[in-house]
């Protein structure tokens, strides 16, 4: 798995330093606090996940970019869990994927990646989120999407992503 993960990251970051070579206007960047509630079983344990996340996006075809992500989402403990010892956990996504908009500022996203835990919750998972939002002109964008973490099960989150692209 950490093979496959390492060549991905490769492949993306040959990509992304090639198309930056060649188009010196088209990519935006994006940085946002993220806000989420986790769902499954998951959620009897943690209340609520908050984080932040750094998006690139590049231009590959008219109203279609190819996206890459790194971010920090902290699950937050709820009941006894909390009493026992305020215990949370966190994990570092990193994803890749297409973003496509629909019309105007509207857009569609998928992407798929790596979730690294950090702390005491050790082991990288599959990831996977998909996603719509809206782009503003003036820079802002707010997004919603599920995002899964796979590795013995599922954790999952229902997310809201609010961002400024520059």
């Amino acid at each position: 798995m950490k093979k496959i993960l390492l060549a991905l990251a490769l492949i993306a970051g040959t990509t992304f330093t090639t198309f930056a070579q060649t188009k010196s206007d088209g990519g935006k960047f994006s940085i946002g606090f993220e806000a989420g509630l986790p769902t499954g079983d998951i959620h009897h344990f943690y209340g609520s996940v908050l984080g932040g996340s750094l998006k690139y996006e590049l231009p590959i075809a008219p109203s279609t970019y190819f996206t890459v992500s790194a971010g920090y989402n902290s699950f937050q403990a709820k009941g006894i869990l909390k009493d026992i010892d305020g215990s949370s956990f966190g994990a570092v996504p990193v994803k890749a994927g297409i973003k496509y908009y629909i019309e105007q500022g509207f857009f569609a996203e998928g992407q798929v990646g790596a979730a690294f835990f950090t702390g005491d919750a050790s082991g990288t998972a599959f990831a996977y989120s998909p996603g719509i939002g809206y782009t503003f002109a003036q820079g802002l964008e707010l997004g919603v999407r599920y995002e899964g973490w796979s590795k013995d099960g599922t954790i999952g989150q229902a997310g809201l992503r609010i961002a400024y692209r520059f």
